[in-house]
């Protein structure tokens, strides 16, 4: 067994599948041949079958408390509709998650930005701390869309300023801090102000000159609403499944066992 592992080494998918094939071989099967010898053939299958739904079940069950196993989709964020890029502060109301246009008529670029900071935080928009790990990952997400999803700028051709949150309270909750029940939940948005730079000369042998912010060219914002993804629903669903089968096997077993009863009370 062993020498027919590392023959096939080199192809990580048959020795997968083989591995599988193995365990339900000698797991699976070993169990069921010593039930099949002791009860029969078909009782012993039932038996088997059972102990097996019911561990998958057991397993799943574990899977979907803790996150672990298989998974399904993580939450991420993606591109807020109908418009995702605003070039233009004075258009973030047309992503309609910004109440009201900021006012930034016959401003600077950097009134501009600060005019919209004080739009956002007054319809209760939170700007994240350069610390706080969601600030990091908006950011991830924002640099994919700007740099794959529009092509705006390259990499190193911008650079963060701020990231506003808003939304994604949960509901119904049981006081204000037991949420175990808050199934429900309201939708969650994340705006990333991005800055463009004025191009660097580069140097052989010399450091990289220090990003300077292009005041000349308008502040981008980048529009996402979080996506909670299923990351539990592939355990959920082997959950359910075995279940079922569980259920059906040992309702099974129970029938037969009150026929044998039956059948015995008769000859007696």
């Amino acid at each position: 067994m062993l020498s027919t592992l590392l023959a096939i080494g080199w192809e990580p998918e048959i020795r997968g599948y083989i591995v599988v094939l193995i365990m339900v071989g000698t797991l699976i099967g070993g169990t069921y041949l010593i039930l099949g010898t002791n009860l029969g053939a078909r009782l012993g299958f039932l038996v088997a079958a059972c102990g097996l739904a019911g561990w998958m079940m057991s397993m799943a069950i574990i899977w979907v408390i803790y996150g672990i196993g298989l998974q399904g989709p993580f939450p991420s964020w993606k591109p807020s509709e109908p418009v995702a890029l605003v070039r233009d502060a004075a258009q973030l109301d047309l992503t309609e998650i910004v109440e009201a246009s900021p006012g930034v008529k016959d401003k600077s670029r950097v009134d501009s930005a600060a005019a919209v900071q004080t739009q956002l935080e007054a319809e209760g928009w939170t700007r994240l701390d350069d610390s706080d790990p969601q600030r990091g990952q908006a950011v991830a997400s924002a640099d994919e869309i700007i740099q794959v999803g529009t092509e705006e700028f390259k990499s190193g051709e911008y650079v963060p300023v701020a990231v506003y949150d808003k939304g994604g309270e949960r509901w119904p909750k049981l006081g204000d801090s037991i949420d175990f029940v808050a199934f429900k939940h309201e939708p969650r948005y994340a705006i990333v102000e991005v800055a463009a730079l004025l191009p660097q000369r580069s140097e052989p042998g010399r450091a990289p000159a220090r990003a300077v912010i292009d005041d000349s060219q308008p502040h981008r914002y980048v529009v996402m609403v979080r996506d909670l993804g299923a990351r539990r629903r592939p355990a959920a669903l082997i959950g359910i499944g075995s279940g079922l089968i569980f259920f059906l096997l040992a309702w099974m077993l129970h029938r037969r066992e009150a026929y044998l009863r039956e059948n015995l009370a008769l000859k007696a």
